[in-house]
């Protein structure tokens, strides 16, 4: 038995597994992966822990998210370079979800959404993910810097405040009327963090800017005897032990009250994964196999599900590290995974000691890197006024909203513009004056006089469609035919520049024949492209017209019915 095309399994194959069939991977190349994985896994460790934390999670979860789930994106991707674990985009969907459904509706909903990304992976989805609309992904990863800039802000002053909202604008109203409470000690740790990060980042870019700010002034808050929260004074510390497998209870009531929040969990995680993807491969010059890294994303997802963790896609800054330290292959992401475990099992202790206002300040940082405001400036100056729509649209709903609304209208929206420009670049003219010059300047002077006095008795009207021949132009089709004051013997429809044909299209041909059928209009349709004739055909709609009034040139569909049929085309 013979699978569909998207079912050719040879097509999925991981990047890892490639490697070692052909032979490319060496034991040079091993160390290089050894020391790129140390070096992101560096990176990971504070991060993972704030993503979690800022999401309503524990960070533990985080941790091991970036283990489970980066382990599996690497091993088993279609990118080389490709880093997984928690991201900032997921930290407000994953902190709704959890205010929603709990943390036990959100581990159903990321293996939910795991086996959807399997799905898509399969079905050959990812090639068509990639194409959405850039002011759609611009707008909502800006609202999510500004969200996660935001809900810092509580920890990044030290506010009083037990259970904020999850709303915008009243949590800025709590922050403001709790600014009494401000603590000075965690201020200045919040601030400290942040300078140094921005110093790194301007002096030594080479080096991580978030473990060198949390490395440093956590050493300074523990040595230094400042009394501020930390890690182990809100979670009780990190625990050195692994996380034992367990499968979600998944009934169908739990599917159906999770099931949008998965859906909108795993086309984040498409989008980016393989946004991060692209990026590595401008970076690197390789091309991944996005239909692969869309069924590793969805299998890490899965495993980080069952392990009792939080969604994780592909992790754009923590891939450009990867790059940037030399990793040579998808093993410097396993050994990524390797380095975070042997610092939860024998570092923990020491980790429980950051305080949270320091990764409040490296979320901040985060924040700032993922609204990338001058993009999002630079699009409101040159982008066309639609684009500029879609972008503060999905931007504003992204905030005041939530995210999931935010990117569906914002695709909708999306869609409706690019169906009007579509519409835009067809129309449908009468061609009879442009049709006499062509003819009065053309090379065969025998038959030009009868063909000019045909088209001037205006018994004959001749129309030229130009672009796809979509709803938008059929709706122009039966516009012009409806001022026509008189039907004529004859229209004919040039086609010769209509590269598509769709079902409303075609449904417009098909009321368009039978008008003329009333009307004693002879409809001949002529110079039909590929597609539009395979369309045409498949539908039955010659055999509606009738064949001898389906020609190849203009010239046979001027000719009288006799000659017509000498000349028809093969349907």
């Amino acid at each position: 038995m013979r699978f569909p095309s998207f079912f050719d399994f040879r097509n999925l194959t991981p990047r890892t597994a490639e490697l070692f069939r052909d032979k490319q991977y060496s034991v040079k190349y091993f160390g290089k992966d050894c020391v790129s994985g140390f070096i992101v896994g560096v990176v990971a460790l504070p991060l993972a822990m704030a993503f979690s934390i800022a999401s309503g999670g524990t960070p533990a979860q985080g941790l091991w998210t970036a283990i489970i789930a980066g382990f599996f994106v690497s091993a088993l991707g279609g990118s080389r370079f490709q880093i997984g674990g928690p991201t900032g985009a997921f930290v407000i969907i994953i902190f709704g979800v959890i205010a929603k459904h709990g943390m036990s509706g959100l581990i159903a909903a990321t293996v939910i959404a795991g086996i959807l990304l399997c799905v898509m992976g399969i079905f050959g989805l990812g090639t068509f993910i990639k194409y959405i609309p850039y002011p759609v992904t611009t707008g909502f990863t800006t609202g999510i810097g500004v969200l996660i800039f935001s809900g810092q802000v509580k920890d990044f002053l030290g506010l009083r405040i037990e259970n904020s909202s999850p709303e915008f604008f009243t949590k800025w109203f709590e922050y403001i009327k709790m600014i009494n409470t401000i603590d000075m000690a965690t201020v200045s740790i919040g601030m400290g963090t942040l300078i140094i990060i921005i110093l790194v980042r301007i002096f030594s870019p080479r080096i991580p800017g978030a473990v060198a700010g949390v490395f440093f002034v956590t050493i300074l808050a523990y040595f230094g005897n400042i009394h501020i929260e930390t890690i182990a004074t809100r979670f009780g510390g990190i625990p050195s032990g692994i996380p034992v497998p367990e499968m979600p209870y998944i009934s169908w009531e739990v599917v159906v009250d999770v099931f949008p929040s998965a859906v909108t969990i795993a086309l984040l995680s498409a989008i980016e994964s393989l946004l991060s993807a692209v990026v590595a491969d401008s970076m690197t010059g390789d091309v991944h196999n996005s239909n692969t890294e869309l069924i590793a994303q969805g299998i890490g997802n899965i495993a980080s599900g069952v392990f009792g963790c939080i969604p994780a896609t592909g992790a754009i800054a923590r891939t450009a590290t990867n790059i940037k330290a030399g990793a040579v292959s998808p093993v410097s992401g396993v050994m990524h995974s390797v380095t975070l475990v042997l610092f939860v099992l024998f570092f923990s202790g020491a980790a429980s000691q950051i305080p949270l206002a320091c990764l409040s300040a490296v979320l901040m940082a985060v924040s700032w890197d993922m609204s990338n405001m001058p993009r999002f400036i630079r699009i409101i100056k040159t982008a066309p006024k639609s684009d500029i729509s879609v972008l503060i649209t999905t931007f504003v709903l992204t905030v005041i909203v939530d995210l999931t609304f935010a990117v569906e209208v914002g695709v909708v929206l999306a869609v409706f513009l690019f169906m009007r420009r579509m519409i835009e670049m067809g129309n449908i003219k009468p061609g009879n004056e442009e049709l006499i010059k062509e003819l009065a300047y053309g090379r065969d002077k025998t038959k030009e006089p009868g063909y000019i006095n045909l088209l001037a008795k205006k018994n004959i009207e001749v129309y030229e469609i130009n672009g796809p021949f979509f709803f938008g132009v059929a709706d122009m089709l039966q516009t012009t035919l409806r001022k026509m004051s008189r039907a004529p013997e004859k229209i004919i429809l040039r086609m010769r520049d209509v590269p598509a044909i769709d079902t409303t299209g075609i449904a417009a041909l098909e009321s368009l024949l039978i008008n003329c059928k009333k009307n004693k209009t002879t409809l001949v349709i002529t110079e039909v492209r590929e597609q539009p004739l395979k369309a045409l055909k498949n539908s039955g709609f010659f055999e509606a017209i009738g064949k001898c009034n389906v020609t190849r040139t203009l010239e046979d569909a001027l000719e009288p019915q006799s000659s017509v049929l000498e000349n028809k085309i093969d349907v």
